[in-house]
């Protein structure tokens, strides 16, 4: 059975907190999460796990994401020697899209319009739960960033198999209509 991996993290600290986008290296991963077709289930990992989060993403066949390449793989290889890039098979939706369409959408504007839901916070919430999580040791602000975060990889799931479904996608054109782009997942 093929094993495709759906995947996302949050980071500790952002951009601006490390010096700057060329550095997400140093933002370190609060939380990840993956969706495993073959398990048929989710797995959270927090920062101590981040080893087993690498392994299952190498041994995937498939990894799909939305921005995971440059963004998620950049935090993840604060962590590691190897260059998860090359070394994994990958579709980034955000990517895929943004070659077809030359411009970039957000995950929210495809899921709103494609599966009439959104995310359920954003990365600046994520940061924020961490922070409080640092500050008073209480594992609640963990679980939120957790539960946040397997939404987005269980929103990327969704669009990925409507994308397989349907030979397309459909997104907001930011002028109050609908748009679709042709995708061959």
């Amino acid at each position: 059975m093929t094993d495709i991996v759906y995947f996302d993290l949050e980071t500790m600290r952002s951009a601006d907190d490390v010096g700057g986008w060329n550095r997400k290296q140093d933002m370190g991963m609060s939380i990840g999460v993956t969706y495993s077709t073959k398990e048929g289930k989710y797995r959270i990992f927090g920062e101590s796990e981040v080893n087993q989060l690498i392994d299952q993403l190498l041994n995937a066949d498939l990894v799909v994401g939305y921005n995971h390449v440059s963004f998620d793989y950049a935090v993840l290889e604060g962590y590691t020697i190897l260059d998860l890039g090359s070394q994994t098979r990958n579709l980034d939706l955000m990517v895929d899209v943004e070659q077809t369409l030359g411009k970039r959408l957000k995950l929210e504007s495809i899921a709103g319009a494609s599966l009439g839901m959104g995310k359920s916070a954003d990365g600046l919430q994520a940061l924020k739960w961490y922070a409080e999580y640092r500050r008073s040791g209480d594992s609640q602000f963990l679980m939120k960033i957790a539960e946040y975060c397997a939404f987005d990889v269980k929103v990327t799931k969704c669009v990925h198999e409507y994308g397989q479904q349907n030979g397309k996608i459909l997104f907001d054109d930011r002028n109050g209509g609908i748009a679709e782009v042709e995708v061959k997942w």
